[in-house]
């Protein structure tokens, strides 16, 4: 159980009409849950921010949650926002697509923290 706390990690921050996501590790299939659970548990909000900056790598899995959360933002009148995703992560967002439908911005700096998973 330590080796996985020790690859993942979330934090949930709120400035204003933004939450942001930000995650930490791994994010695959033994991870996908917490970070997706992390994603609904998220407050409604203008801007839903996912923070991939510290993101090692993030699988089909990931993929998927970034997917139906984006779904689940855009039906609430919100949008989601890909923050600073480092180059492997990156190279998925180009390979899935995802990049081009999902604003992707750098250097986003988030208020305090509401949760940690």
């Amino acid at each position: 159980m330590r080796e996985r706390e020790e690859r993942f990690h979330v934090e949930t921050t709120v400035s204003g009409d933004v939450v942001c996501v930000r995650v930490v590790g791994v994010v695959d299939i033994a991870t996908v849950g917490a970070f997706r659970a992390a994603l609904w548990a998220a407050p409604a909000r203008r801007e839903l921010r996912v923070d991939l900056s510290e993101v090692r790598l993030l699988s089909a899995a990931g993929v998927r949650a970034l997917v139906a959360a984006r779904l689940w933002v855009r039906a609430q009148g919100g949008e989601l926002v890909l923050v600073d995703p480092p180059p492997v992560v990156d190279r998925v967002l180009r390979a899935t697509g995802l990049r081009r439908i999902v604003p992707i911005i750098e250097d986003a700096p988030c208020g305090r923290v509401l949760a940690a998973v």
